[in-house]
């Protein structure tokens, strides 16, 4: 006699749990800060030393420079993760970051969001960044970070190709739309030994972009951290003290 109970609703219900757990796998694989699945990276250094890496998204822009001289008056190094679209537009903005003793990293061409792409698309726009940024600076970037902080498949072959290494973070500001103190707020709660702080001084590849939020927050943020005994380091840097540790 067969038995009812093993029909469509059990298979149902099968598929469903087979569904929502390759959406779990894939949101581990995309978002997941410590994920290694579409691309090998870190996501913050080694605790023992009072160490951040303060990272900037999205430029160069017109208020690039005014980042540059506020860390200048820190002496603060910082990575600026920028787009190629943007070099382009602004080579000279970004020759100054690197004349000032900053690292430059990797965000793609056009800052899509990469999981909406094919592979060989996501491929192309690392290849096409990695380029543009060895034309205009005359550099080989080292570090990427995904817009969004989004990976997909095609990237990990895109940065094994281009031997990048992706940087993900400890704490975002949400200075894309934010107010400065809540921005503030955010970064001072979520800084800790070894962290890696996300910031923007551009606006994906708009034109132009206001960052004068995220300013009047560096502002804040930066006096109270140094105070606290932090030390700034760029990103290659907060990695040596991650491979240290292993």
């Amino acid at each position: 006699m067969r038995d009812e109970s093993v029909g469509p609703s059990r298979t149902w219900a099968a598929l469903a749990g087979a569904t929502l757990g390759g959406a779990a796998a894939v949101a581990y694989a995309a978002v997941c800060p410590a994920a290694q699945v579409w691309g090998r990276g870190f996501y913050r250094g080694g605790a023992a030393g009072r160490e951040l890496a303060l990272t900037f998204d999205d430029g160069p822009s017109n208020e690039t420079p005014a980042f540059l001289d506020l860390l200048a008056r820190y002496d603060i190094r910082g990575t600026f993760f920028v787009c190629g679209r943007n070099v382009e537009r602004r080579p000279e903005t970004a020759r100054r970051v690197l004349a000032a003793g900053h690292e430059v990293g990797n965000h793609t061409d056009s800052h899509p969001l990469l999981l909406r792409l094919p592979p060989w698309r996501v491929r192309r726009e690392v290849e096409t960044a990695q380029r543009i940024l060895e034309d205009r600076l005359g550099v080989r970037p080292a570090l990427f970070r995904a817009p969004y902080g989004v990976h997909a498949p095609g990237l990990r072959a895109a940065l094994e190709l281009e031997e990048l290494t992706a940087v993900r973070w400890t704490v975002i500001g949400n200075d894309w739309r934010w107010p400065a103190p809540a921005i503030a707020r955010r970064v001072l709660r979520g800084a800790s030994p070894g962290g890696v702080i996300c910031l923007h001084d551009g606006r994906e590849t708009f034109p132009s972009a206001d960052r004068q939020n995220t300013l009047a927050a560096l502002e804040t943020i930066l006096p109270i951290l140094l105070a606290e005994g932090y030390r700034f380091v760029t990103a290659s840097e907060m990695r040596e003290t991650l491979v240290k540790a292993l």
